[in-house]
Parts: C-alpha cells; structure tokens; sequence
C-alpha cells in the first residue's frame, strides 16, 4: 500500500491556481501529474471525457472535485495532484458546487493507492484539517498537513445490535456496494468514508464494503443490502433489485450515518 504523502509531491501540488471552467480546472490537475511523469497528455483528457460521459460526479463534497479516469498505459506510475484555485469553478453539480479543489489520481492498478484514499477521505473529513488546508501558503505547508490522520469522534450505536432491514425485516447480507463509473476513485472514497462510520459503530466487522463500476455492480446486487453512490451513478444504474442510497457529500460521515440509520433497523 502507498501514503498519500507518497502519492501527493510538492511538484504536485498547486496553490491559487487560475482556471476559466471545469474542463480547464481539470487539466490544470492533470498537467502537474504530466509534468511529474507520472501520466501522459492522454490520461488527462480522459478525466475530461468522463466528466463528459457520467456527469459531475467526481464533485464528491463541498468545494471539492476528484477527477480519475481508468488505469491505462497513459498511466506510467500512481500518483496524485492536489490544485486549489484562486477562484471557484461550476462543475454542474447542483449539491456540491462551485469547486475550490481539486485532487486528481492517476492509477495503475486498483489497490496500490487504497491507503492513500483512506488518508485522503479522513483529511477532508476532518473540518479543522480541511481549513487547515485551505489557509495554507505554500506546497510544503500542504504536503506537511497531509502526512498525518486526525481521530475524530462519535456517540455510535452498540456492536452488539442486530442487524435488520428497515424494510421487511429478517437478516442481512451485510454487504454494502459503494459504486462510481470506473470503480476505483469515487467509489473507493466513499467506501472509506462509510467504513469509519461502521469503525465508529463497533460495526467494522460485521459488515463488508466493495467499491466496484457500475457494469460489475448490475451483477453483485443481489449479493448486497444497498448500493451507496451519487446522483449520476445512481441514475444511470436504474433498477439493479436493491436501494439505491444517493450520497451528496462523500466527506460527510453525518449523511452516510443518517443514511445507514434509514437503511437498518438502527
């Protein structure tokens, strides 16, 4: 597994950077990981083009955008960029708009960069981190804050409870499905997102998440509680035979709580 502090280099980090749109925004990102030799031009403009086939939603919170695209021989290592902008930029995502930052990842595979995706999720979890982040004056500065995780904490429910389905009852299959376009970005940060909620319960044991695309997720439906995902991602799923749980903030432990609440007999 690789740390995000290994993944995020001071080459790859941009502060105050201008950019006319969302489009524009992304290649600023995606010009860094060029720069660094971590990508070619061609990975870049695929992170555009998925925008342009699934939508904005790799605009995951507030302020916040985590363009990707799938791993391919564009892709010479896994790395990371991080680009705030001196003036926010629409993506068209009604929840989450304007963007002030934007992380890009460029993958190899789907399992080097899981720990640097946990690292990412409970950084901008955090408020005071993520303020902490958005004051900083320099690429070291953010490279500084970034090479530690901060705790935070929860009244949870008891490890002992039960779990049944609001919804008929019975017992689960205690799986729960995060799903995004290519199944290793978006997905993966909301998988660990839900995963300190279930952490914080008691419930880490007890019940499985898989980010997975949406193709593979038409098929392993049937094998889970609910699929957790966005808008976009949800829409385009259609009826797969089980909820379909929207998540507007993919940092915000509070709406997956709630929505984890209003799926279990909690």
């Amino acid at each position: 597994m690789t740390a995000l502090s290994d993944l995020l280099t001071h080459e790859t980090i941009a502060l105050d950077e201008t950019a006319e749109d969302w489009q524009d925004a992304i290649r600023v990102a995606g010009r860094l990981l060029e720069s660094a030799g971590v990508t070619e031009p061609e990975y870049t403009q695929s992170m555009v083009d998925s925008v342009h086939e699934n939508g904005p939603y790799i605009v995951l919170a507030p302020g916040f955008a985590f363009p990707h695209a799938r791993p391919s021989e564009a892709v010479h290592r896994t790395g990371m960029s991080w680009v705030r902008l001196a003036s926010p930029v629409e993506f068209g995502s009604r929840a989450n708009d304007p963007v002030t930052l934007v992380v890009a990842l460029a993958a190899t595979d789907t399992s080097t960069h899981q720990q640097a995706m946990a690292s990412l999720a409970t950084v901008l979890t955090d408020t005071s981190l993520r303020a902490s982040l958005d004051e900083a004056t320099s690429a070291a500065e953010v490279h500084a804050i970034l090479r530690g995780d901060a705790p935070t904490d929860t009244v949870t429910p008891s490890a002992e409870a039960e779990l049944s389905r609001s919804e008929g009852g019975g017992r689960t299959r205690d799986h729960i499905l995060t799903v995004c376009g290519n199944g290793l970005g978006t997905s993966l940060f909301l998988k660990n997102t839900l995963e300190q909620v279930l952490d914080r319960w008691g419930w880490g044991g007890l019940i499985t998440v898989e980010a997975t695309d949406t193709v593979s997720a038409r098929g392993k439906a049937k094998d889970a509680d609910l699929i957790l995902t966005s808008g976009e991602i949800a829409h385009a799923l259609g009826d797969v035979g089980v909820p379909l749980v929207v998540i507007e903030n993919f940092t915000s432990q509070q709406e997956i709580d709630a929505a984890l609440r209003a799926s279990y007999d909690i």
